[in-house]
């Protein structure tokens, strides 16, 4: 095996070469890193890792066998940067912090923002958040409780608790030698807040705005009291929908009171939307929303065998339609044969508006002003798209079995599914939003069942009137 230190590996190490033409951490660079990690050499480590981006120490991270994972944060600590765990998968988070000490993932935290350290702890059971928590310093400790209490995916737990805030009554002047001054100022902030005494928000100013204005004029006179606001106990995807909307940098956060308890920053929008989307794809594929990459075999298969299950007796269901005109398929194995491509068809027609429909919830897009205007344009969309492939699976169904007569059912249950599965995939969604279930996670189910039921009984019955089948 060769050395450490052999020749390439500074090469290796340099920021052009740790990743592949993909973009992934290139096996090269992963091979250097384990072999100074046998060799217990941390000096190496640091001097191979010290250009890295915490996304790209995150893909490092999970990269590396499971075993080696903690090995690697023991060597870089201390120095090593525990905001590279946001950007690893939640399985790979939590089996890391439980294997490495307590006192290793305190020191870590202390070093991040309130919102990282939110993210990286919230996942954990209560008894592992409980031994790190019970282990910082009463101030941190208390910022992250108060944090953490905020429910799950609200703008509480995506917030920073640090920012700049000033009476309005101080000058320019006195703001701009404030923050040269303080040493307890955001890493990163793009507005000043101006609160009354009792902390309650009041308006903002823009740093762009502050640096042109002299310093004589007082804050007051030149920050906006018409600011966009969120409370903390909002939900974290109708933050991101603000910010989106108005192409905000950050968004104050304020409490039942009207007063500022934090800042929620674009850069955590940005994970929120991906998020949100990935949790809506997982939903409508009957995929529970915390399954990472990392799960194991066992996991994936309990978390996935409720929802199959459910599939299953929905395909009965559908079934028993078929054993409704069991003597019709008997005289006719025609039937049975193409039963099958139309409720196909329903079925993949109504994903499509389905999709559309769940999206268009999500971002409120959809809404009692519109929802009529959407509903008949889908019937419509479904209506043309049915006659089109009318003609389409006749022409193909009446040749293959040489009879128009089939042609011309087939052809109208095409239509009939269609539409029908046009309006199961719009109206079941948002039967199920007025209900307050989730659409994404709950839609597939009955919109399956209700295009094969619907295909299968109009084909076979349209079939059973033009034949005289009994």
């Amino acid at each position: 095996m060769a050395d450490v230190d052999d020749k390439t590996a500074p090469e290796i190490g340099s920021a052009t070469t740790f990743r592949d033409e993909e973009g992934r951490i290139n096996a090269p660079f992963v091979e250097h890193i384990v072999r100074a990690m046998a060799a217990d050499n941390a000096a190496r480590l640091r001097e191979l890792t010290e250009d890295l981006h915490e996304a790209d120490i995150g893909a490092l991270i999970e990269a590396l066998d499971a075993e080696d994972r903690s090995r690697l944060v023991r060597l870089l600590t201390p120095g090593f940067d525990f905001k590279a765990l946001t950007e690893i998968d939640s399985g790979v988070r939590e089996k890391l912090l439980r294997e490495l000490p307590n006192e290793t993932v305190v020191e870590g935290l202390r070093e991040l923002d309130i919102d990282d350290a939110v993210y990286i702890l919230e996942d954990l059971d209560d008894e592992a958040k409980a031994a790190i928590l019970d282990r910082l310093p009463a101030p941190e400790r208390v910022a992250l409780e108060r944090s953490l209490d905020y429910p799950d995916d609200s703008a509480g737990r995506r917030m920073q608790t640090e920012f700049v805030a000033v009476p309005p009554f101080w000058s320019v002047g006195q703001v701009i030698d404030f923050m040269r001054e303080s040493t307890d100022l955001p890493d990163k902030f793009y507005e000043i807040f101006v609160v009354d005494p009792g902390y309650r928000l009041r308006g903002s100013v823009e740093l762009d705005t502050l640096l042109r204005t002299r310093r004589p004029v007082r804050v007051s006179e030149i920050a906006s009291e018409d600011v966009h606001r969120v409370r903390a106990a909002d939900d974290q995807e109708d933050v991101a929908r603000l910010l989106k909307r108005y192409n905000m940098v950050s968004v104050p956060v304020v409490d039942e009171a009207e007063r500022l308890v934090g800042v929620v920053m674009v850069d955590d929008v940005v994970d929120v939307m991906e998020e949100e989307a990935e949790e809506d794809l997982k939903a409508l594929g009957g995929v529970r929303r915390e399954e990472e990459l990392s799960d194991n075999v066992w996991t994936i298969t309990r978390s996935r065998f409720t929802w199959l299950f459910l599939n299953l007796i929905t395909a009965f269901v559908a079934a028993s339609v078929l054993g409704l005109f069991e003597g019709q398929l008997q005289k006719m194995v025609a039937l049975a044969v193409l039963a099958p491509i139309v409720a196909s068809q329903g079925g993949n027609a109504a994903t499509q508006t389905m999709t559309v429909a769940v999206r268009a919830l999500a971002t409120r897009e959809l809404t009692r002003a519109n929802m009529w205007r959407i509903v008949l344009r889908e019937v419509f969309a479904a209506l043309l798209n049915g006659l089109g492939f009318a003609v389409i699976t006749g022409v193909l169904a009446g040749l293959w079995f040489q009879s128009r007569g089939l042609g011309l059912v087939i052809g109208a249950a095409m239509v009939v599914n269609l539409v029908a599965g046009a309006l199961g995939g719009i109206l079941v969604p948002l039967t199920l939003e007025r209900f307050r279930a989730d659409p994404a996670v709950s839609s597939g189910v009955f919109v399956t069942t209700v295009t094969d039921v619907v295909g299968f009984f109009a084909f076979l019955g349209i079939a059973t009137l033009w034949f005289g089948l009994s």
